[in-house]
């Protein structure tokens, strides 16, 4: 079993920068594909960016592309999502995921099976 806790949300203005992470214990999760999805007031959650299990490959929404940074520590086990000139859409709670069977982007051999709790994003505008 894998427990996921998120850190470093918070309220920023517009343009402004943070820094998400997100920590695994119960397991290493060196082996798999990590992502982060969001999920803002009132819409459906999506996905926003993920890496594969050794950092080689990242890939991004389009929404966030060239503003988002998502990199992964493995000896710490931790997963980090930089995001710069935020936006007040930027605005949801964010989730990190392991992607025990496919890339960590959503598709046929996706496996999102753990989950953390999240962290709230707000920027103001």
């Amino acid at each position: 079993q894998v427990q996921l806790v998120e850190s470093g949300g918070g309220l920023v203005q517009a343009g402004g920068s943070l820094r998400l992470s997100c920590t695994a214990s119960g397991q290493t999760v060196s082996s798999y594909a990590m992502a982060w999805f969001r999920r803002a007031p009132g819409k459906e959650r999506e996905w926003v960016a993920a890496i594969s299990w050794n950092g080689g490959s990242t890939f991004y929404r389009k929404s966030v592309k060239g503003r988002f940074t998502i990199s992964r520590d493995t000896a710490k086990n931790t997963v980090y999502l930089q995001m710069n000139s935020l936006q007040p859409e930027d605005t949801a709670v964010y989730f990190c995921v392991v992607d025990r069977r496919g890339s960590g982007v959503p598709g046929l051999e996706s496996a999102f099976d753990y989950w953390g709790r999240g962290t709230q994003v707000t920027v103001s505008s």
